[in-house]
């Protein structure tokens, strides 16, 4: 299983990190140790001291596929959750001041906390779909997928060029704006059309 991950995919995000706006997706991966299962804590790690949070709509790939056409694409994911792309926001910045690759940044242990999955299916039209991330009970990222930048057909037919996808595969989609920091004792919990599917305690 591997995580392929989708940066600067909102507007506003894009924005708020005063980042450029790409005319490609920008494609970044994270190794399966990343993954925190459902209802597990995530220890922040003592080498940052800028952790911030990134929720973000995920696809499950449910067979193997490369050169996905793109009216291809819904046929190669059956169910969609919500997960969170912990940044070492401290670490990226040294990293991109350097022009040095930034996993470092993205792809350490537990930063890829995953929730339930609903199946595809049940969602009426994928241009549509309403997430949001809650911190100690405030709210502090919403999202739709009519504002991404690039559409899950367009994401899965660029990355499949690059990346043969497999069963198992998860697909992060981009974070919208309202990223922030978390510190130790935080609670995170992510909701999908309304339904809680995510929840995390940082310890």
């Amino acid at each position: 299983m591997k995580i392929i991950a989708i940066g600067r995919n909102y507007a506003a995000h894009i924005e708020e990190l005063n980042n450029e706006r790409p005319d490609e997706p920008v494609v970044f991966m994270k190794p399966e140790t990343a993954v925190i299962k459902k209802g597990a804590p995530f220890y922040h790690p003592e080498y940052s001291k800028d952790i911030h949070h990134e929720v973000e709509l995920i696809l499950k790939i449910n067979k193997e596929g490369k050169y996905i056409q793109k009216e291809f694409a819904h046929t190669y994911f059956d169910e969609i959750g919500l997960g969170i792309d912990f940044t070492a926001r401290d670490l990226q910045k040294k990293c991109k001041e350097k022009g040095l690759p930034w996993e470092i940044a993205k792809a350490f242990n537990g930063s890829a906390p995953v929730g339930d999955f609903l199946p595809a299916s049940q969602f009426g039209d994928f241009g549509d779909i309403n997430f949001h991330l809650d911190v100690n009970g405030q709210t502090r990222q919403k999202g739709n997928t009519s504002l991404l930048l690039f559409d899950f057909a367009t994401i899965l037919a660029y990355v499949s060029q690059f990346f043969m996808l497999k069963k198992g595969d998860l697909i992060f989609t981009g974070t919208p704006s309202g990223v922030g920091k978390v510190s130790i004792g935080d609670h995170l919990e992510g909701y999908l059309e309304g339904k809680k599917v995510l929840n995390v305690e940082v310890k």
